[in-house]
């Protein structure tokens, strides 16, 4: 990890002047290469890892930014990052924590970079109180597709920019630094599961303990249609007893082993990333002697994310499948938000026609009121997130996309939204009605006019 300003306990001094001078120079040298693309070609980064799950086709030109990974200052009295666009949430969480402090919302996967979660989505159990990740962005250096770098803020000359960023996966632009607000946090966390057999009184209580902010954390974990979890997390000082579940043990079964549990904050803020929620199952990981030989170090989402991709691409395991005769399966991977009055109704569709367990609950509440238009949410309603990835049988004749369509159609129905992280299949105009096509065109009109960035319906849904 590169922090470079992070030792500097104001944020200021000769530490923060040589990390930004260095910033500097890497934007120079970026400009020096986007000029050297032939003019006409498409502009995408050169990025070696990712944290999506939808198709997309080779670039045959890329801009390498993989040297925009710097915490160039954390300022503990303005309770301020200023990070680079390709920093980690694990890289910045390391810079922030000495001094007390932590993102407003931290992203459940290590590997998930600052600018991919404001220009895609992002949340997590303190969503419910600081909404998502952009939420807390005071400003961003933008690199628009017509080679401008531009800094983005929400009441400056590209306001428009700055509001219409989040959910544009690129297509607006590239975040190569951001100043983010930081919040006070303490050195750990108690988590209180408290068990439900009936849907609608775990709503009602998940509503209740975010309306009255009962806890500084609260998601939920349903196993089963008469068997789910509401987990408050509140920050505190050091407890008796304290569990570890970054190697031997497996934080999701503990959610219906021990009712009150304690982690150190840093593990709770990673507490999915070890087994990628659940899914390590699936790979094997939750053997125990092969947890005892990969060690902490191999337990960790991109190491699993880089064996689905190579499944993906050569498809070992799915011709071996066939070649057993099973029932072909399809991916469903997952997040929507509904508001928190037809939940109970949207889960009752997942246990009838999308046969995955565990799921994920998590609350989210806009922040405040501001309108980002390519991701509106009512700033008044409490929505709630699920998240449910793994694969399910197709019937004779269904086709790959049959369960993934079905569950846009139910999401849209009941006033939710998707988040475009994982494969669509929306028609055009259904597509441009949800993620607001005229703002969106007129942004890009402004900062791509020569459309040298993808479209956001053709990178999100035809995988161009």
């Amino acid at each position: 990890m590169r922090s470079s300003g992070a030792a500097d306990p104001t944020g200021s001094g000769n530490a923060e002047q040589s990390a930004h001078s260095g910033y500097s120079r890497r934007v120079t040298a970026l400009r020096e290469d986007l000029a050297a693309l032939p003019p006409d070609a498409p502009v995408r980064l050169a990025k070696r890892t990712s944290n999506l799950f939808r198709p997309r086709t080779p670039a045959d030109a890329g801009l390498d930014v993989s040297s925009f990974d710097h915490v160039l200052s954390v300022d503990p009295v303005a309770r301020t990052a200023d990070v680079e666009g390709m920093v980690t949430y694990e890289q910045l969480v390391d810079a922030a924590l000495p001094h007390g402090l932590m993102p407003l919302v931290v992203p459940q996967l290590k590997t998930i970079t600052l600018g991919g979660a404001v220009t895609g989505l992002g949340i997590e159990s303190s969503s419910f109180r600081a909404g998502m990740p952009h939420e807390s962005v005071l400003e961003m250096d933008i690199l628009t597709g017509d080679g401008d770098i531009v800094t983005a803020t929400p009441d400056g000359e590209h306001s428009d920019l700055f509001f219409a960023f989040p959910n544009s996966y690129g297509t607006l632009g590239y975040a190569l630094r951001l100043r983010i607000e930081l919040a006070p946090v303490r050195p750990y966390v108690r988590l209180d599961h408290v068990r439900f057999s009936d849907s609608g009184r775990f709503f009602d209580r998940l509503a209740r303990a975010c309306r009255e902010h009962e806890a500084d954390f609260v998601d939920g974990t349903v196993f089963a249609p008469g068997e789910l979890y509401l987990t408050l997390g509140s920050l505190e000082g050091e407890p008796d007893r304290v569990s570890d579940y970054t190697w031997l043990d497996i934080y999701y079964r503990s959610i219906r082993e021990r009712p009150v549990d304690h982690l150190p904050v840093r593990d709770y803020l990673w507490r999915w990333d070890t087994d990628w929620f659940w899914c390590s199952r699936a790979l094997g990981a939750q053997n125990r002697l092969v947890r005892l030989l990969a060690g902490p170090r191999l337990l960790r989402s991109d190491v699993y994310w880089k064996v689905v991709d190579a499944e993906r691409r050569h498809g070992w395991l799915a011709r071996a499948s066939r070649l057993l005769g099973r029932p072909e399966r399809e991916s469903v991977m997952q997040d929507v938000e509904v508001p928190i009055g037809r939940a109970g109704k949207f889960l009752s569709f997942l246990h009838r026609e999308i046969p995955i367990s565990p799921i994920w609950i998590c609350p989210l509440r806009q922040r405040d009121s501001r309108r980002w238009p390519l991701y509106e949410l009512d700033p008044d309603e409490l929505y709630v997130n699920f998240g449910f990835w793994g694969t399910v049988p197709l019937a004779p004749g269904e086709s790959q996309s049959t369960h993934n369509r079905r569950i846009e159609e139910v999401v849209t129905a009941l006033g939710g939204r998707k988040s475009l992280y994982s494969e669509s299949f929306y028609d055009p105009d259904t597509f441009w009605q949800l993620y607001n096509g005229p703002a969106y065109r007129a942004v890009k009109q402004r900062y791509d006019p020569g459309g040298r960035l993808l479209d956001l319906y053709a990178k999100c849904v035809q995988a161009r």
